[in-house]
């Protein structure tokens, strides 16, 4: 069920929240074993909050999420509870505060029952690490389900919860949500509070929405941005919408490109106004890698954690961050200006505020499968640029995006379709989102794990 309807089951006294916090506990311990999306059971603490949420409800005092059974990241601070973020070296932090989006999830009444599987410090598109071990995908453990909101992805396309609490640095909410066929909303830099929190990635990193449907996004995004109201009220038609294979730059695999392809002409079939045409960039990947690594390897270094506790991909991030000096990490920073200007550029020669793109370039590879790519021969492999090309500009320049799913590929697993639009056009892109999704009829009923074909669209 989405979260609208378990809302909606919740409020006509179909079941109460005890009931359905216990149904999803169920559930949850049915596919952890299979998947690993569980970083953190919080059961103990969930079922106290349900049963306060119950009374809330019988008093007519109940917020708008009353009863709903939700998870958040491991990245993510809940005071008094550990938050690994993945690694070994952080297994005995305990934050005293709560982040500001958590306790906004928690002043409508929503119930936290598990924290979610990330890759160490949330550094890459995988979800494994030494201290939780790998997350597989549900619709083919063999498969990578992304990262770094790997176990968020997980537990809402496999039922564990309508909704997660992702954070996407580059990419992190749209490639889990584009390899398990749900949700992934990135809004605009800065419209949903992240601190308090991590130090790293100041300026990348936005949370967001993982969810069952563009609507249940829309509800936790007005949620979780506090009322923000930073446009105009959408027109009723999404006006032009740009669109682009390819970006200029990005690897496509055929089946993504056909999928995309038969979209563009649905579309076309039911009067969306489109052009074809992209911001004219070469790939943004080295810019966000200069920006991610240094950034990650100036806060390791003043860090109390010990490096010697940090698995090999943490370390490769921290020693290809290191090769670089504050003027070049001054440099990256001036061209995501470019970008943005590029952007807007773009938008102002059609009159248009949305830009669609495939996700990604591929589907859910088997574990352990990624082929490396090299910025260049002197720098270590960062394996996940390449297939992810198509996230960074909206990390770099602050724009909001969101992944739906659009089809299937050649070996069944889902296809993601990506909406941006400039920043502070966050409603626009899920009016554009819902639209497209309502076009395409995604069924998003509950994944069977180890089952490879069973969405489909209309």
């Amino acid at each position: 069920m989405t979260a609208a309807q378990q809302l909606k089951a919740l409020e006509k006294g179909q079941i109460n929240a005890v009931e359905l916090l216990e149904q999803t506990i169920t559930r949850a311990e049915e596919i952890a074993p299979l998947l690993n999306p569980i970083a953190l059971k919080l059961y103990s603490r969930a079922r106290q909050a349900a049963q306060e949420a119950d009374k809330k409800r019988a008093s007519g005092n109940a917020g708008r999420l009353c009863g709903l059974p939700i998870t958040i990241k491991d990245s993510q601070f809940l005071a008094g509870y550990p938050c690994a973020n993945g690694s070994q070296a952080l297994s005995d932090f305990v934050p005293t505060e709560t982040c500001r989006a958590v306790e906004l999830l928690e002043q409508e009444d929503a119930i936290i029952f598990a924290k979610t599987t990330c890759p160490e410090f949330s550094l890459t598109g995988v979800t494994d690490s030494e201290i939780y071990g790998l997350t597989s995908n549900p619709w083919n453990i063999e498969r990578t389900c992304g990262g770094s909101s790997g176990g968020a992805a997980v537990a809402v396309a496999s039922g564990l919860g309508s909704f997660s609490l992702g954070g996407d640095g580059g990419g992190s909410i749209r490639i889990p949500a584009g390899f398990c066929g749900i949700i992934g909303f990135k809004p605009s830099f800065g419209v949903i509070p992240r601190e308090p929190c991590f130090p790293s990635w100041q300026s990348l990193v936005a949370y967001g929405p993982m969810t069952r449907s563009v609507s249940d996004a829309r509800l936790f995004f007005e949620v979780l941005s506090e009322g923000f109201t930073a446009e105009d009220k959408p027109k009723s038609s999404p006006g032009k919408i740009v669109y682009s294979e390819d970006l200029g730059f990005a690897p496509v695999d055929n089946d993504v490109r056909e999928t995309f392809h038969q979209l563009i002409e649905m579309m076309r079939q039911a009067d969306f106004d489109l052009v074809e045409d992209n911001p004219g960039l070469p790939s943004s990947v080295i810019t966000w890698a200069v920006t991610a690594c240094y950034d990650a390897a100036e806060n390791a270094r003043g860090s109390a954690y010990n490096i010697d506790y940090l698995g090999e991909v943490a370390k490769g991030f921290i020693d290809f961050g290191e090769q670089f000096n504050a003027e070049e990490f001054d440099e990256a920073q001036s061209h995501r200006e470019v970008i943005r200007n590029h952007y807007a550029e773009m938008f102002a020669r059609h009159d248009a505020r949305i830009l669609i793109t495939p996700t990604l370039g591929c589907e859910a590879f088997p574990h352990g499968s990624i082929h490396p790519h090299k910025i260049d021969d002197t720098h270590i492999e960062l394996p996940w640029l390449d297939w992810a090309s198509f996230l960074y500009d909206a990390n770099l320049a602050g724009m909001p995006a969101c992944a739906i799913p659009m089809g299937f590929g050649d070996e069944g697993l889902p296809l993601s379709l990506q909406i941006i639009g400039p920043t502070d056009s966050d409603y626009e892109v899920l009016r554009v989102a819902e639209a497209i999704e309502k076009l395409i009829g995604w069924d998003n009923s509950i994944v069977t794990p180890g089952s490879s074909n069973l969405g489909q669209t209309a």
